[in-house]
C-alpha cells in the first residue's frame, strides 16, 4: 500500500510538471507522385515526391515565459518517401558543406529547419537552419509553390548561381518585426559560413546577409527582398520582388527576379513569373508562365504549367500537373528528370496523392 501511494505521489507530480510545460507537436507531410519527363535525348518516368507540397516530417513547440514573451523550437526533416530516404543538408551555406549522400544510407536530417526562438512584443529573435529571406517570394507569389513539374523556371534556373543558398541559409541569425503593424511585415537574416579566419581567399565563403519587406492588406500583398552572399569565385547578389491580389474567383500573382555574380566574368540571371490560382468547387485551377535568361550567354527557358489539385478533405488532396519548357540561347532545362539538347523542348507531367497530418 505504502509503495503504491508513493508511485501515486511520483505520477502526479510529473503530470503537475508536464502540464506546466507547453505541447510539443508533431507534424508532416507524405506527398508521393507519378512523375514523367520527356526530352530529345531520354525520358524517364518514375514515382517521386513532393509534386503539391514537401514531404517532411517535423516536431514543433511553443512554451509561455510570461510578459508576452515565449521560447519555441520547430525541428523539421525533409522525407523522400518513395524510397524512405531522408534529404540532405548543407552545413555552411558552400558546395563543401553538402556532403555526400549514399544511396539508401542517408539517414534523416532536420534540413528544412532547424531553430529555437525567442519571441516578444518586439518581434522574434530566430537561430538556426531556417528560409532565407530572398526565398520566401519565389515561393509565396508562385501558383506552384516551387514544387512539382510546374515550380517557375527562375528557381530551377537560378539555383545554377545561387547554390547553396538558393532556398535555406545554415548557421543563421534572424530577426522577424512582430505582428499588427498595420500590415507591414518583414525579416533580416545574417548567416555564416564559418571557416578559419587564417586570411584566405576563402574565408568569407557562404556568409551573407538578406532582409525582406512586405505588405499585405486585405486581397492585396507585395514584397520585396534583397540579398548579398560572400564567396571568393564572386560575390552572390540577389533581389527579387512579388505580389498577388485576391479577386475572389482568381488569385492573380507575379514576380521577378534578378541574381547576378559578381566576378572577372560577372554572370547575371533575370526571370519572372506570372500565373494565377481559379478555385473551382472542392478544387482549385493552378497556371502559369515563367522565363529566365543568362547573360552574357543568352540562355534562356521559357515555362508554361497547368494543374488542378482536388481536396477529398482538408488534409488529403488529389492532384496532376503538366509542363514544357522551350529553350533557346544554347539552354538545356528538361523536366522531371529527361535530358534533352540544346535549344530543344521539354514535357512532363505528374499525378500525385498529398497528406498531411
Amino acid at each position: 500500500m505504502k509503495k503504491s501511494l508513493i508511485a501515486l505521489a511520483a505520477l502526479a507530480s510529473f503530470a503537475g510538471f508536464a502540464s506546466a510545460q507547453s505541447s510539443v507537436t508533431l507534424f508532416g507531410i507524405v506527398d508521393a507522385t507519378i512523375a514523367h519527363g520527356s526530352g530529345s535525348i531520354a525520358d524517364k518516368t518514375q514515382l517521386t515526391n513532393s509534386g503539391y507540397n514537401s514531404s517532411r516530417l517535423g516536431f514543433r513547440g511553443t512554451e509561455d515565459l510570461g510578459g508576452g514573451m515565449s521560447a519555441s523550437f520547430w525541428l523539421e526533416a525533409g522525407l523522400s518517401n518513395d524510397d524512405g530516404q531522408g534529404a540532405g543538408t548543407n552545413s555552411n551555406n558552400q558546395a563543401s558543406g553538402a556532403g555526400a549522400a549514399v544511396a539508401g544510407r542517408q539517414g534523416l536530417t532536420f534540413n528544412r529547419r532547424s531553430t529555437v526562438s525567442l519571441a516578444g512584443g518586439w518581434g522574434e529573435l530566430r537561430l538556426g537552419r531556417d528560409y532565407n529571406p530572398q526565398f520566401w517570394n519565389l515561393t509565396v507569389f508562385d501558383p506552384f509553390g516551387t514544387n512539382g513539374v510546374g515550380t517557375s523556371q527562375v528557381l530551377n534556373s537560378n539555383s545554377a548561381l545561387t547554390g547553396a543558398v538558393n532556398v535555406r541559409s545554415s548557421n543563421s541569425i534572424g530577426y522577424f518585426l512582430p505582428g499588427k503593424l498595420g500590415g507591414f511585415y518583414g525579416q533580416v537574416q545574417y548567416y555564416m559560413g564559418e571557416n578559419a579566419q587564417n586570411g584566405a581567399a576563402t574565408e568569407d565563403d557562404g556568409t551573407g546577409m538578406g532582409a525582406r519587406v512586405g505588405f499585405a492588406n486585405g486581397p492585396f500583398n507585395v514584397a520585396l527582398a534583397l540579398a548579398r552572399t560572400k564567396y571568393a569565385a564572386g560575390d552572390l547578389k540577389t533581389v527579387n520582388v512579388g505580389g498577388q491580389w485576391d479577386f475572389g474567383v482568381a488569385k492573380l500573382m507575379g514576380q521577378y527576379s534578378r541574381d547576378r555574380v559578381e566576378s572577372a566574368s560577372t554572370v547575371t540571371g533575370k526571370g519572372g513569373v506570372i500565373g494565377a490560382l481559379v478555385p473551382v468547387g472542392a478544387g482549385e485551377i493552378r497556371v502559369a508562365a515563367s522565363t529566365y535568361k543568362f547573360s552574357p550567354s543568352d540562355a534562356k527557358t521559357n515555362k508554361l504549367a497547368l494543374g488542378y489539385v482536388h481536396n477529398l478533405s482538408k488534409r488529403t488532396a488529389l492532384y496532376t500537373t503538366v509542363a514544357r519548357v522551350k529553350n533557346s540561347g544554347g539552354a538545356t532545362q528538361a523536366l522531371n528528370g529527361a535530358s534533352t539538347g540544346p535549344n530543344t523542348s521539354s514535357s512532363g507531367f505528374d499525378l500525385g496523392l498529398r497528406h498531411s497530418f
